[in-house]
């Protein structure tokens, strides 16, 4: 694994760039095109560790596969809800999103699947998806350990019916089912119990499905407005044309990069108000502290003010952000406070404890409570050596700090390549170097 030492900005820069396409909506995307009757072409594809995972799984389903790198498309011949392979072994990285929507599209199947991962998969949960599972008929066991990965699945077809959810550790335990649940032999309905986890990446799934041609009912309470159930027909996914809007989650940081340098201009093309993803939020948060911004319809552009000051925000929808909001608050003045984080302990790495370790090699005060974090800037922000625990996020969050301080070290950058693998090249450009 390599390290690199982040360049800082010695002046104001101003760009326009458009990240690879959302690692959500393509996973996503690539489940309905498979499940659809008819040959489906994905267009702006992100070719990353995630999406590989998808794209190498589905194949060894038995799903057909046109893929063009160089173009970043891939066309899917969909089985209209079946599965050819009757068997199959699947590895699944460290993808939450592949093995989480993979085991709902293999209970649609007739035979016998396993899907595995790496070691850290193995230590994430997929309890509640498999209990939801099982409460729709489908028959499977854990491998190895009770709630985790591996898991075996004795498929015969999703019986599908009536199912309760509550607030659980992620979003894509419900967002796994809702995909599968079209080709389920009755109806489904979802009971929604309490306050929803990260409800927009519930919502950009139920608007993907839409694309393809199936419309989810969600019903609200008349008094709260808080979603109550949704209500998912039998009906069939139609092959479509589907462009992949550029990463929300991966763009916060070059948002984030404008806002840390007073006099800086970025402007992200191809994501804005009619955005499927709820990460689009963080301009806000960044305008909130201080930088200058405007959100168009399909663009965002945030400028460097004179200085940032801190805040106390609840991210429970947008909790992938949260990495970047913490070593933005390094350069602000007064602490920041970041809430609605219990996610975050099941991602690729325990993101509160690694965040608190490496804030506090900046010489940040970090206090930890439950699911909030807490940090205070120093008066003068130091270098530090960087440990990234395997989590593309830890490595280009702080990279942000290496563009304001010199000799930032971000150790073993290849984890990047889990969803954003040209990121230091892009991240290079604010400097005027175009090199890749």
């Amino acid at each position: 694994m390599s390290d690199l030492v982040i360049e800082p900005i010695r002046k104001p820069f101003s760009l326009t760039l458009t990240p690879p396409g959302s690692k959500s909506l393509t996973n996503r995307a690539l489940v309905c095109a498979a499940l659809a009757g008819g040959e489906s072409t994905l267009s702006n594809v992100l070719f990353a560790d995630d999406t590989e995972a998808m794209l190498n799984n589905l194949g060894a389903l038995g799903f057909e596969l046109a893929i063009d790198r160089a173009a970043k498309t891939v066309a899917v011949k969909g089985q209209s809800g079946e599965i050819a392979a009757r068997q199959a072994e699947l590895f699944c990285k460290n993808s939450g999103t592949t093995i989480r929507f993979l085991s709902a599209l293999c209970a649609l199947g007739k035979g016998r699947y396993v899907l595995d991962g790496n070691e850290r998969m193995r230590q994430r949960p997929i309890g509640p998806l498999m209990d939801m599972l099982k409460n729709l008929g489908v028959r499977w066991r854990y491998v190895m350990s009770e709630g985790y990965p591996p898991i075996e699945i004795l498929a015969d077809g999703l019986p599908g019916g009536f199912v309760r959810y509550g607030s659980e550790s992620s979003s894509q335990f419900l967002s796994a089912i809702l995909l599968a649940s079209p080709y389920a032999r009755n109806e489904l309905e979802v009971d929604l119990d309490g306050p929803q986890t990260s409800w927009p990446y519930i919502a950009m799934t139920m608007q993907l499905m839409d694309e393809f041609g199936v419309t989810a009912e969600l019903y609200r309470d008349p008094d709260t407005g808080e979603p109550k159930k949704i209500h998912i027909p039998r009906h069939r996914y139609q092959p479509t044309q589907y462009a992949i809007e550029p990463d929300a989650s991966n763009a916060s940081y070059f948002l984030a990069a404008a806002a840390l340098h007073p006099g800086s201009k970025i402007t992200v093309e191809r994501l804005g108000k009619k955005s499927l993803q709820g990460d689009v939020g963080f301009a806000d948060i960044l305008h909130q502290m201080g930088a200058g911004m405007v959100f168009g319809k399909d663009f965002i552009t945030i400028m460097g003010g004179e200085k940032l000051s801190g805040i106390d925000v609840n991210l429970v929808d947008m909790p992938d952000t949260a990495q970047t909001l913490a070593v933005v608050a390094l350069f602000a003045e007064g602490p920041t406070t970041i809430r609605g984080l219990h996610t975050l302990r099941v991602k690729e790495t325990d993101r509160i404890a690694a965040l608190a370790t490496e804030l506090a090699k900046f010489e940040a005060d970090v206090e930890v409570e439950d699911d909030a974090i807490t940090i205070n800037p120093p008066e003068k922000v130091r270098h530090a050596n960087v440990d990234t625990y395997d989590d593309h996020r830890m490595a280009m969050s702080f990279a942000l700090a290496g563009t304001k301080v010199s000799g930032v070290r971000i150790n073993d950058i290849e984890c990047v390549n889990k969803t954003y693998p040209d990121f230091f090249a892009d991240l290079a450009q604010l400097n005027g170097d175009k090199t890749t």
